[in-house]
């Protein structure tokens, strides 16, 4: 190769090369889901790509919004008319409040930023909006995170990627779950037909068939996770979260309401699908309410049964696809984890399949998303589409846009 050509390339595109040339890339990945309790922030050390991917996680950390960061999130979030001049606002400083978070994990993990070579960023979610859901013929699938990564690239001095689902959308997909990319590459097994199932917002599972198996692996999601909790929790206590399920495990599951949660007609579509607190919200909450004539309940009742209402349509989509299925194993990861009550719902709805928390997989399942968003990366620089042509109904593209620090 004449490397005189090198001579007069941009150092940023040089210094990709040279990233994407490695046999170890060190990725940050970024997480901010819906539940908005704030970013996760995951070092991770990636060898090679496709199938021959390894991932090893060498540091890792949460660190929480405040209110008024969380209040401004909410004034755009899942609305369908707001505040032009605040989502404008907002890109930027939700990109600025993300790269304040990475230099400050850098510093308490004493790790220079050159010694980083890419950040991979999710962005905040503020709308998905999947043609189904909308019902509207002109506009394509769509959805938006904000966080722009030109502030993060230019604050912290790394090359970073973001804006991943944009690909998706634009190949034919609807731009989520998109874990089903990652989980393909690390996580199947030769004997165990597995479901990683995870507990954000919106609850999703990655189906990953043994790999003997006819079968195709896809990633879906399957309703809410804790976002009806947490907005609930929220309107009623002024609190971020049910800790514990401190609250719920002081009431009852009332069937009434229940049964008229699962009559939503999203649960009977096909796999895989996407949905999100769009559809999922308190005004949902509330028409059930006033149709099972439970509106009397307890807060303690309603968010009894909220738990159970999600630890029923996660339950449910997974028997859907294990039928006929043997040696059948769920790994847990997400927030939703740390939910007692909702866990153990789960394990009893389940009562023929493994349980289990992502760690048996070798991963915190804390850091699991944010991990699947490095790999993202790591395949845009190193990876191609080819190795992950075998995912159902999903576009085989690598994904990401690219921000320089100068």
């Amino acid at each position: 190769m004449d490397l005189s050509y090198f001579s007069t390339m941009n150092a940023q595109i040089e210094r990709l090369y040279q990233i994407g040339k490695k046999q170890t890339r060190r990725i940050i990945g970024l997480m901010s889901g819906t539940s908005l309790d704030g970013l996760d922030i995951a070092l991770c050390s990636i060898s090679g790509s496709g199938t021959a991917s390894s991932l090893v996680l060498e540091k890792f950390t949460t660190l929480p919004y405040d209110r008024i960061f969380r209040e401004r999130v909410r004034s755009v979030f899942a609305k369908r008319q707001i505040d032009q001049q605040a989502l404008c606002g907002l890109h930027a400083y939700v990109g600025e409040v993300h790269a304040h978070m990475i230099n400050q994990a850098l510093s308490d993990w004493q790790i220079n930023a050159s010694e980083v070579d890419l950040i991979a960023s999710h962005g905040q979610t503020v709308y998905h909006a999947p043609r189904r859901l909308l019902q509207d013929p002109i506009y394509p699938n769509s959805t938006l995170q904000i966080g722009d990564a030109d502030h993060i690239a230019v604050q912290t001095g790394i090359i970073t990627l973001s804006d991943f689902r944009q690909k998706h959308l634009a190949a034919g997909g609807e731009g989520a779950p998109l874990a089903a990319y990652g989980d393909f590459l690390l996580f199947r097994s030769d004997k165990e037909s597995r479901f990683l199932l995870n507990i954000g917002g919106i609850a999703n599972f990655t189906f990953l068939p043994s790999k003997g198996s006819a079968a195709a692996a896809y990633a879906t999601d399957v309703g809410p996770g804790n976002t009806l909790i947490n907005q609930y929790m929220d309107a009623f206590f002024g609190r971020e979260m049910d800790e514990n399920a401190e609250e719920a495990s002081k009431g009852s599951v009332n069937n009434p309401l229940l049964q008229h949660l699962l009559e939503e007609s999203f649960f009977d579509e096909p796999f895989p699908k996407t949905t999100g607190p769009e559809l999922f919200n308190l005004d949902f909450l509330r028409k059930a309410l006033r149709n099972s004539g439970t509106e009397a309940l307890s807060p303690q009742d309603v968010l009894a049964t909220l738990t159970r209402f999600s630890a029923v349509t996660m339950t449910d989509a997974i028997k859907r696809q294990a039928v006929d299925l043997t040696e059948i194993a769920v790994y847990i990861s997400g927030g939703g984890i740390h939910n007692p009550l909702m866990t153990t719902f789960i394990q009893d709805l389940l009562p023929e399949a493994k349980v289990a928390s992502f760690e048996a997989l070798n991963l915190n399942p804390d850091a699991k998303e944010a991990c699947l968003f490095a790999i993202l990366a790591n395949e845009t620089i190193a990876g191609k589409p080819e190795n992950v042509t075998q995912i159902k109904d999903s576009p085989a593209v690598c994904m990401g846009k690219l921000s320089f620090p100068y």
